[in-house]
């Protein structure tokens, strides 16, 4: 019997992971690792991670994503990674003493594999995201393949509600009659972080016509590459089947094994065997691909306990085995999961060993410590501490089944509802009121139905909770999942419901962001693992740029000073049983989570966040931003030519002329100078080579308007503009000239080749036509319309009201909102000027401006690197004669390269609007300043109003610009 292969690899992956990002992190400092990558690569790692994209947007990749991303790229596009093994060769060969060497050579390794290990609610599918633009962009790109990169993807999900996130992800947020607009899926609703003007057509045309989903798989027809979403099941065969218990019927394990039986006949070799096996339409599609990237969301799952891990990891891996069997590094798998590991052990003796492929780790301790989760706090008050250890639901002793639930349970549900509709009264007061929920999550399916008797029982109506009842391998039957799901990726828009009850249902992929209060019942054995628990409520609620003054503050009297918080913004409260507290410990370090030994009083549970509206009287104070849409400008006026106006020509007679083209006259082409406003300029002989009367108008028209040739001014040749518009009516006038006016008489062109005529030598007749109507030409090009300028006057009350710190606010009186804010970090600068605005009386009004909430009120400039970027000044203020836009700086930053592109580029901006008539700026001259702090506070000891703070930055304005003499 053969020896079995010790796959145990505890922390091993870990210390792999870091020593990447370490490799990774000086190579992306240094800048050298975009001389490494594509072009592709380049473009959208710049796109993604470097400014001025990411200072042009509220959203980025945080420091997590971001070391998953550029991990993958350094492994696969610069080391070129083909299987596990190298891995740790490439990357810190000392590891691979301590791992079992031959553990790594096995077939699943030996491919382009890697694991992201990212917590719960950290955004690992922005991570897949990426990573799909990135491959598919590049294999777009290779004029022959390298094999490294695929326009194919495979992306499955452990479940239903992780299925249905992925296919909201890239195919859109399915309506209520079934369709999905590809401008709704995750990619396009953050466009601006994701894909670049340059791509973005690409990567919409691919979403829109290659996604299917797993019914589609093998069946839809796509031009150019595929992304198939599907759940992992459908590659066990079971996707239609009801699981039943094993000790139920055993039979199905039998048939689950082996879908053909074994014999002794050649139709059941080892081959029939496994064409049976895989006889499903998908995975032989699948396999016959040449090439295919897999992304396995919540890869955990396949290993998530040891006897059944090791059956689901058997045929799961078998059938991707059979798909990459002839794909070799071809085929490339990445894995997310927050908990990738296996288990060995039990209580005091359970150990994690984590798959042999992390190369990136970003945990729990690190996301909350980045305030990109919510801050776990434990539940302490008197009435939980004082119950018995009745917190399992009660079951008859003979049946063992479910008959009620305890009162301890009862006390946590009632517990966790007094948080709820606290934290529901004061949400609501803020700007943009979000509805917070609450989470129940049950030891079994039996116990729902009797904690939706309880809610019912104690006053809650029946849609303000939702039971979501699972069958036993945590799938929700068919039928109520339609009804269910639209409800249910909806609950954060929603008032109701406010209480979700689950067991399994709800462990992976249940992504809303309102879960504040989560109240998990537990069975005696602790059946609700604790990282399920949490992750269902750790995603942010409030991530707006006003809310992380008080957040990072919650934070540092929770997690460091152990103190209860002083507000619930991103808080998740779990009503845990005094007992288990115990749990949190082992799975956290002390400062991953608090303890809330409070019960939060109305009023506070926003801490010192308040809504901010406009005054009652805000109109004497509000202010327009100007936008010049288009500048002031003169086009020619449509041109009303009248051929009587034009003289005919009286140098000879037609009949003269006729006579002389009977006698034979010899044509030939002759060159004449015609006169225009710009002066004189020379017409090619060749141009009068015309051989129909059509072609000599055509000619005609381009000597007129388009080949002027060369001026001669002053002796000097100079290119001539070319007239560009107007030119079918002027070839109307010039044949309608000819026809009727020139010879003062009915003139046939085409009778008897006369046009002919108008080619005679020395008779000067084209001469007189180009003369007269270059006049008209003349006449046109002094006659123009002048054209308003366009501006939109954008007011400051277009934002009504905002979020802001009471403790860090001003009431003031010249400004629209009830109060200002002002950092609570380094304010007091932009406090003292708040301040002496307010108190100046030669400042009619102000506002400070607010680049994500105002943000109209911006300005293009040019960076010292050559990138446009956006600009927002800190403040607007209103005098007698002047608007000003300001700037305040530190001392240590006005020399600052890009502070003085600001001023430059504002500098032009005001000037735009100074030449603009003086109605359209309300007879107000507006002017730019930059604002040190030394300079502000030394005029405002000695008396300085806003004025000669004014007289001042205009100093420094002027020695900048180098017009010090014009002032």
């Amino acid at each position: 019997m053969p020896m079995p292969i010790n796959t145990l690899t505890g922390e091993i992956p870990l210390k792999l992971a870091l020593s990447i990002s370490k490799i990774v992190n000086e190579l992306w400092e240094s800048g050298e690792f975009l001389t490494l990558v594509t072009p592709v690569s380049a473009d959208l790692l710049k796109f993604w991670f470097c400014e001025p994209h990411t200072t042009q947007r509220e959203i980025n990749f945080h420091r997590g994503q971001k070391q998953a991303i550029l991990n993958t790229i350094y492994l696969h596009e610069i080391l070129k990674i083909n299987s596990v093994l190298e891995i740790y060769e490439k990357c810190d060969k000392e590891l691979i003493l301590k791992l079992n060497f031959e553990f790594l050579t096995k077939e699943k390794y030996n491919i382009p594999k890697y694991a992201m290990k990212m917590a719960t609610g950290t955004g690992k599918t922005w991570v897949m995201n990426a990573l799909f633009i990135w491959q598919y962009l590049n294999a777009r790109a290779e004029k022959e393949k390298s094999g490294r990169y695929s326009k194919n993807f495979l992306l499955i999900a452990p479940g239903l509600i992780v299925y249905e996130r992925l296919l909201d992800s890239y195919m859109g947020k399915q309506g209520v009659d079934g369709s999905r607009d590809v401008n709704t899926s995750d990619i396009f609703k953050n466009k601006e972080l994701f894909v670049s003007q340059k791509y973005e057509m690409t990567i919409k045309a691919f979403l829109s016509s290659s996604v299917v989903n797993k019914d589609e798989i093998g069946k839809k027809i796509t031009s150019d590459g595929m992304l198939a979403i599907s759940n992992w099941h459908l590659f066990m065969g079971k996707e239609e089947a009801q699981e039943i218990s094993p000790l139920d019927d055993p039979s199905g394990v039998i048939a689950d094994i082996f879908p053909a039986r074994p014999g002794i006949s050649a139709g059941n070799s080892l081959e029939t065997l496994d064409n049976a096996y895989f006889s499903g339409g998908e995975i032989e599609y699948l396999a016959g691909l040449d090439d295919l990237v897999v992304m396995n969301d919540e890869a955990h799952h396949i290993h998530e306990n040891k006897t059944a891990g090791e059956i689901q990891e058997v045929e799961w891996q078998k059938s991707l085995n059979f798909i990459a069997k002839n794909k070799g590094t071809k085929f490339i798998q990445i894995d997310f999961s927050a908990t990738p590991y296996d288990t060995t052990g039990s209580g005091q003796n359970r150990a994690k060993h984590y798959f042999p492929h992390v190369v990136v780790d970003f945990d729990l301790n690190s996301a909350i410590k980045d305030g990109l989760v919510k801050m776990i706090t434990i539940d302490k008050r008197k009435e939980l501490s004082t119950l018995e250890l009745d917190f399992k639901a009660l079951r008859d002793e003979g049946s063992n089944k479910v008959i009620g639930l305890s009162d301890g349970q009862k006390i946590m549900i009632q517990a966790g509802l007094t948080k709820l509709n606290i934290l529901e009264k004061d949400f609501s007061t803020l700007d943009n009121p979000k509805h917070p929920k609450m989470l129940i999550m049950c030891e079994d399916t039996e116990v729902v139905r009797f904690v939706e008797d309880f809610l019912v029982e104690i006053g809650l109506k029946s849609d303000e909770f939702m039971g979501v009842h699972s069958k036993k391998n945590g799938e929700i039957a068919k039928d109520e999942w339609a009804s269910l799901k639209q409800k249910l990726f909806n609950l954060d828009v929603y008032e109701n419901p406010k209480v979700v009850i689950s067991v399994l249902m709800l462990k992976e992929g249940f992504d809303v962001s309102n879960v504040c209060v989560i109240v998990p019942l537990r069975s005696n054995q602790s059946s609700i693992l604790l990282e399920q628990t949490i992750g269902r409520g750790l995603r942010l609620m409030y991530r707006g740029a006003e809310f992380e003054d008080e957040k990072q503050q919650n934070r540092q009297r929770v997690l460091k000073e152990k103190l209860s918080p002083s507000s619930y913004l991103d808080v998740l409260s779990i009503i845990e049983h005094p007992a288990f507290t115990q749990f949190y410990g082992d799975l956290l370090s002390s400062d991953e989570f608090g303890f809330d030994e409070n019960e939060p009083i109305e009023g506070t549970s926003t801490g010192d966040m308040i809504k901010v509206g406009l005054k009652e009287n805000y109109q004497d104070f509000d202010m327009a931003f100007l936008e010049i849409i288009k500048d002031e400008e003169e086009e020619l006026s449509t041109p009303n030519i009248n051929v009587n106006d034009l003289p005919p020509y009286t140098y000879h007679s037609l009949e003269q002329l006729k006579s002389w083209t009977v006698r034979g006259e010899v044509f030939h082409s002759e060159e004449l100078t015609v006169k225009t406003t710009f002066g004189d300029y020379s017409i090619s002989a060749d141009l009068f080579s015309a051989n129909s009367y059509n072609e000599y108008l055509q000619k005609l028209l381009e000597i007129l308007t388009h080949k002027m040739g060369q001026l001669k001014l002053r002796g000097h040749n100079r290119a001539l503009p070319s007239m560009q518009i107007y030119q079918p009516q002027l070839l109307g006038v010039l044949d309608k000239y000819i026809r009727t006016k020139l010879f003062a008489q009915e003139f046939n062109p085409f009778l008897d080749e006369s046009w002919r005529v108008l080619m005679l030598k020395n008779a000067n007749i084209t001469t007189h036509i180009t003369n007269e109507i270059n006049r008209l030409i003349y006449n046109m090009q002094n006659s123009t319309t002048y054209i308003k300028p366009l501006v939109n006057k954008i007011y400051f009350s277009k934002v009504s009201s905002l979020n802001m710190r009471a403790n860090f606010s001003l009431d003031l009186q010249k400004t629209i909102y009830e109060k200002t804010s002002y950092p609570s970090n380094k304010g007091g600068f932009e406090k003292a000027f708040l301040e002496f605005l307010d108190k100046d009386s030669k400042v009619l009004k102000f506002i400070k401006i607010l680049e994500f909430k105002h943000d109209f009120a911006t300005i293009s400039y040019f960076r010292d690197d050559g990138l446009m970027a956006s600009y927002y000044p800190d403040f607007m203020i209103e005098t007698q004669k002047n608007i000003y836009l300001v700037e305040t700086k530190s001392d240590k930053d006005l020399k600052d390269v890009n502070v003085k592109q600001k001023q430059k580029s504002t500098i032009d901006f005001v000037k735009r609007i100074n030449n603009l008539s003086e109605d359209l700026r309300e007879f107000k001259t507006w002017n730019y300043l930059l604002l040190g702090e030394t300079q502000f506070y030394s005029l405002v000891k000695s008396g300085a109003d806003i004025e000669d703070l004014a007289n001042s930055a205009k100093m420094n304005e002027a020695t900048f610009t180098g017009n010090l003499f014009d002032l």
